[in-house]
């Protein structure tokens, strides 16, 4: 496996009407079911270093996270975030990765990703 295979994006979770310690919470959660599945990694998304007097070297952005995968992995993530999101009231996700910022449902997402894979083999 190259390095230049993987496929690297984020994920923004959204809840309507979520505190900032729900978003986390949910979030949280999220990036623990997408650990399990076949992901290079998964990480939540730093923002560089934390504000004076916090304790954490790096500050997180809220409701972010960072996935490297092969391709032949991200179905099974796509999949995973569509059954994630239909389990919560007023959840949502934004994807952006590969040149392209997207917010809709996975299975667009997924549709949009398999076009533009297409489209790099015609090249």
């Amino acid at each position: 496996m190259r390095e230049t295979d993987q496929v690297e994006f984020y994920i923004e979770v959204n809840a309507e009407d979520a505190t900032d310690d729900e978003l986390d919470v949910l979030t949280r959660q999220l990036l623990s079911e997408l650990r399990e599945t076949d992901v290079e990694s998964a990480e939540l998304t730093k923002s560089g270093d934390a504000p004076r007097g916090t304790k954490s070297g790096d500050a997180l952005t809220m409701g972010s996270i960072v996935i490297s995968a092969l391709p032949t992995a991200i179905p099974a993530v796509l999949a995973l975030v569509q059954a994630w999101t239909s389990r919560g009231q007023g959840r949502t996700v934004k994807f952006k990765g590969k040149g392209i910022e997207f917010e809709g449902s996975p299975e667009e997402l997924q549709k949009l990703l398999a076009t533009l894979e297409k489209g790099q083999k015609k090249k």
